[in-house]
């Protein structure tokens, strides 16, 4: 069955079930539900570390998905991740528990915190949200996060603190970030995503504007971006508070220098000299998001001080422009860039560094999203010298359109692909995954010079091939 999640609902509920809960939206909630005393279990497939962090908090763990898991469980969560024939969730949807999807349990568990800091945007949410967090740890507060991403310095995705603040990763994808209930509202940028959803970029400004609108108390906003600034129109009642490059903006910054992956900036309130930062991953994009966070910290109450320490000490989101290794005269970065912007952005910083060559290796993820942003993933491409692109992570979707690797590749210069054939793909194994990565290491090493970087590019598992180059240059050491 499925109901309405209220307060009341909730204070009768002991038991809660995770399906999927190694994921790193799926553990920060399970660490919030366990800090409040609920009684927690949950189910994966694949033995992981987050699994291994959540047996240490006492949690009783199923490896496998079986109808059976779920006995007991008052209310069962599940991610959009999980497919309609998953045995847990058929077996959910048939009992007497409340069944509620992630982003409604999120939303819930936002209401619950006073100064609900939710960071949206179509790119930088996670390396945002994770700089706001580092600058909240190291001032010493007391934080829950729920982050899109792995940050070392808690040890994951997401924390369970005693305070009033909460930073949160709002995700615009199918609307989940209508369903929280966020006191301050942080929009880094408004672009073209999800359109097999929101079908054009005015949809996608609606949904922000409703979003920004929901904040309570305040909208820090790219003041930079037009359609973040369309998406704001007419929306009152609540403090508005801008970021950008653009000095009539209330925070805004100016570059000092830039010296291997560390920036250091000058930051400017109010047109005025405010503070000098330094943040140690590379793009000049990150410094906008650190104006973002910036902002945000100012707004809770902490100073530039604060902010400074924080960004000084944050090296980077897990898979957020990630040092792999640096064997036999390659780096090897990896990076969640999925989107075309962002793989321009990040191509583009990588281009501005001291390397010899630039190499992309890009894991298209989902078919929808490839066939309908191909050409734009053709020109964010050729900004490396080499792009060698695997084939097809479909992820929840089936291939009805017959896309393929080999469409994009022919649109992109540079471009390297392995034909793997049709009907092998639409049916990929993990067996036949791991070969396609073989084939781009061999390509790679190969090919590879002197003071080169590799890049792997995508939102899917592309990060293992990444680490997979790694180990076999090592070995060739």
């Amino acid at each position: 069955m499925s109901s309405v999640l209220t307060e009341e609902v909730l204070d009768k509920i002991k038991r809660v079930h995770f399906i999927g809960i190694g994921g790193s939206g799926m553990y920060p909630l399970a660490q919030i539900f366990h800090s409040k005393g609920y009684e927690i279990t949950g189910s994966d497939n694949n033995e992981t570390e987050t699994l291994d962090a959540v047996r240490k908090m006492g949690i009783k763990v199923f490896l496998g998905q079986k109808a059976e898991n779920i006995e007991g469980a008052e209310l069962i969560i599940y991610t959009a991740a999980i497919m309609a024939d998953n045995p847990e969730l058929i077996a959910a949807k048939a009992s007497d528990a409340i069944v509620c999807e992630r982003a409604e349990i999120l939303g819930v568990i936002t209401g619950w915190y006073s100064n609900a800091l939710c960071v949206c945007g179509t790119h930088g949410k996670t390396t945002t949200s994770s700089m706001l967090t580092e600058i909240f740890v190291d001032a010493g507060e007391d934080i829950s996060c729920v982050i899109g991403g792995k940050l070392p310095s808690i040890g994951g995705s997401g924390r369970a603190g005693k305070s009033d603040s909460m930073v949160c990763e709002a995700c615009e994808y199918q609307d989940h970030f209508l369903k929280l209930f966020p006191d301050v509202a942080i929009i880094l940028n408004v672009d073209a995503d999800h359109l097999e959803y929101f079908k054009n970029i005015e949809n996608i400004i609606k949904s922000f504007h409703t979003f920004a609108d929901m904040a309570t108390k305040a909208v820090i906003f790219n003041g930079d971006d037009a359609n973040t600034r369309k998406s704001l129109e007419g929306i009152s009642g609540k403090e508005l508070i801008s970021f950008g490059w653009d000095r009539k903006n209330d925070y805004s910054a100016e570059i000092i220098s830039k010296q291997g992956l560390v920036t250091k900036f000058r930051v400017f309130f109010k047109g005025e000299p405010a503070a000098e930062m330094e943040i140690n991953v590379p793009g000049d994009h990150n410094v906008v998001n650190a104006l973002a966070a910036i902002a945000a910290a100012r707004y809770s109450g902490l100073s530039f001080e604060d902010a400074a320490k924080g960004l000084a000490a944050f090296h980077g989101a897990i898979r957020r422009f990630q040092l792999i290794d640096k064997v036999g005269g390659i780096t090897i970065v990896d990076d969640y860039a999925h989107h075309p912007a962002e793989i321009a952005v990040t191509l583009k910083a990588a281009k501005g560094l001291d390397f010899n060559r630039v190499w992309a290796v890009f894991q298209p993820f989902t078919y929808s999203r490839t066939e309908i942003l191909m050409d734009d993933f053709a020109r964010a491409l050729e900004i490396a010298d080499i792009s060698v692109i695997t084939d097809i992570m479909g992820s929840r979707e089936k291939n009805e359109h017959g896309i393929y690797t080999e469409m994009l590749g022919a649109k992109t210069k540079n471009a390297v692909w392995f034909n793997t054939p049709h009907h092998v793909v639409d049916k990929q194994t993990a067996e036949q995954k791991e070969k396609n990565f073989d084939e781009c290491i061999d390509y790679i090493i190969k090919n590879k010079q002197q003071g080169d970087i590799v890049i792997t590019l995508g939102c899917g598992d592309v990060y293992k091939l990444a680490k997979k180059l790694a180990k076999r240059l090592n070995s060739a050491d």
